[in-house]
């Protein structure tokens, strides 16, 4: 499975929202760069890496729809618990992102704590079409 990279012309590929809170901009563009860090790892053979950054791209994109919300949280479980709440339990948004977001925290923890398990290669490439479907729903969303 061969994954096509993210490269928007600027950090902000689809336009911010003028309304959208600056923190909410900044976790978007960390989820582009944690997308693109993705890629540079997969492309590495660094699969283990790349799952984390995905993961993280997911996360910040997730809390970043939350903190347009007002809402903000200071653990992994709290942003998981609040999304699925906010956005997948009313449908805002599709809840395969939820779904998503749950299964790379998943990978991620296998990736950064195991020793005996490696991730595959396609299995990172998957998470990575994930999060950026995630972040251009996210975009869409937001406009």
């Amino acid at each position: 499975m061969e994954i096509q990279q993210y490269s928007p012309t600027s950090k902000h590929p689809c336009g911010w929202g003028s309304d959208m809170k600056e923190h909410s901009r900044k976790l978007l563009d960390k989820a582009i760069d944690s997308i693109e860090a993705a890629e540079l790892l997969t492309d590495k053979d660094k699969s283990d890496m790349a799952v984390g950054r995905a993961y993280y791209a997911m996360f910040y994109v997730a809390e970043a729809l939350l903190n347009e919300k007002g809402l903000k949280f200071n653990k992994h479980s709290a942003v998981h618990a609040a999304f699925g709440e906010h956005f997948a339990k009313t449908k805002e948004m599709n809840v395969k992102f939820h779904r998503w977001l749950l299964d790379s925290f998943d990978k991620r923890q296998v990736a950064d704590y195991e020793v005996d398990t490696e991730i595959e290669r396609d299995v990172a490439v998957n998470v990575i079409h994930q999060a950026r479907e995630f972040l251009e729903a996210a975009q869409k969303y937001l406009k």
